[in-house]
């Protein structure tokens, strides 16, 4: 396994940024300002965890932070199936997000199981 020497060279965090851009694109008109705001943090909290847990340079912060940002994709999740429900995002469109938002949770997952056995 290579050695990556900086959190932009993790996929998982490139994808969850992906990911945030695309939730602020996407509710960008929204003007219920509560959900909005409380989507857009969850998406953020994302790739934001995993930098910052990288950054600690220390094995047991990392996954910490790492299991934080995979529990803000579940609660993102959560806000994309609202957001559907009351009509501020098209199905296809929600199920675009929870798919990407599914695959970086397992992203997370794997590299928490990868962490937890050989570091």
């Amino acid at each position: 396994m290579s050695k990556v020497e900086r959190f932009e060279d993790l996929k998982v965090w490139q994808d969850g940024l992906s990911l945030s851009i695309q939730i602020y694109k996407t509710f960008v008109e929204c003007r219920d300002y509560g959900l909005r705001d409380q989507i857009c943090r969850a998406s953020v909290s994302i790739p934001s965890n995993i930098a910052e847990g990288f950054e600690r340079h220390s094995n047991k912060d990392f996954i910490r932070f790492l299991r934080i940002a995979k529990g803000s994709s579940a609660e993102l999740r959560t806000q994309i199936y609202i957001s559907m429900g009351i009509g501020l995002i098209s199905s296809e469109k929600a199920t675009n997000l929870i798919s990407v938002s599914q695959h970086i949770s397992a992203m997370l997952q794997n590299l928490i199981k990868t962490r937890e056995t050989k570091f």
